[in-house]
């Protein structure tokens, strides 16, 4: 059985700093490209980042650029977002999700497998 399970999530002041992880089980991790996606109250889930299955290319949301860095530990089968300089529109549940040899921009239908999502809130 697959599972990821995402952790990290919480509240932060605006300008603060988060780090999530996604822990996955029950998969071959290093096949598997891996994406963060985000939803917010109201509004359609959105790609944050993404890292390829191989050579670990990255990919990121113009929104994200500079901010947050998406890596991954294939020894912990863990997939990490650092986030940075937090603003509150970031507030949003984050999700993680694999793609099967997918690139490092995988469309949100290409992936398989997901997480239940940890809740971040910045606050003013």
């Amino acid at each position: 059985q697959v599972q990821l399970v995402e952790s990290g999530g919480g509240l932060v002041q605006t300008g603060g700093s988060l780090r999530l992880s996604c822990a996955a089980s029950g998969l071959a991790f290093s096949r598997y490209s891996m994406g963060w996606f985000r939803q917010a109250p109201g509004k359609e889930r959105e790609f944050v980042a993404g890292i390829r299955w191989a050579g670990g290319s990255t990919y990121y949301a113009d929104f994200v650029k500079g901010r947050f860095t998406i890596s991954r530990d294939n020894t912990k089968n863990t997939v990490y977002l650092q986030m940075n300089s937090l603003k509150p529109e970031d507030t949003a549940v984050y999700s993680c999700a694999a793609a099967l040899y997918g690139g490092s921009s995988v469309p949100i239908g290409g992936y398989t497998y997901w997480g239940q999502g940890t809740q971040v809130t910045v606050s003013s």
